[in-house]
């Protein structure tokens, strides 16, 4: 989860996909198309063998936001895999 975080913040598209397993991961990404988030703080709320839930707080045009997701991951050939997320309150703060 660290480690895709950074990923994130650091805009290595070829790592995130890389990291997401193969029958949910998307063709491609464009991050490029968020050029005003800067992703600063990561907290992880809870997690168990195969789920995390976390927060990330970003800056989008200089005002503070959140995003929470409940991720699930799975373990396959030596390596751990995003499968899916859900925002587990539905909604995403701030940055309106």
């Amino acid at each position: 989860m660290r480690s895709r975080y950074s990923a994130y913040v650091e805009k290595n598209l070829d790592y995130i996909l890389s990291t997401w397993h193969n029958s949910t991961r998307p063709s491609s990404l464009k991050l490029e198309t968020l050029p005003t988030i800067k992703w600063f703080r990561l907290t992880i709320n809870k997690a168990s063998e195969d789920q995390v839930t976390f927060t990330a707080w970003y800056k989008k045009n200089g005002k503070a936001c959140q995003l929470q997701e409940q991720s699930q991951f799975l373990f396959e050939n030596d390596h751990w895999y995003y499968l899916s997320g859900i925002n587990p309150s539905s909604q995403i703060t701030g940055g309106d």
